[in-house]
């Protein structure tokens, strides 16, 4: 669901506090894919899709450019202070 929801954004199908409120309100999430993907902390997110991507060889779990791109460049989530939301 976070990976997907990392393609969404991408794309520019909605923004991430948009991504996140329609799951939540749509979905009953108690919190949405985006900010639980900061909390968890992007770098983390980004492992675990990397490990599912090589265990099943299913383009499905191929990690998102962008979740890439922001571990590359150092950008977390709540870690950093900066992830596909911005904490102080």
């Amino acid at each position: 669901m976070i990976n997907e929801a990392i393609f969404v954004l991408e794309q520019g199908i909605g923004s991430a506090e948009e991504i996140d409120k329609a799951m939540v309100m749509g979905c009953a999430q108690p919190i949405g894919p985006l900010s639980l993907a900061d909390m968890i902390g992007l770098d983390t997110c980004l492992n675990i899709m990397n490990v599912l991507y090589a265990g099943f060889k299913d383009p499905k779990y191929r990690p998102s450019p962008l979740l890439v791109e922001m571990v590359d460049s150092k950008i977390l989530g709540r870690k950093t202070g900066q992830g596909f939301f911005e904490y102080n």
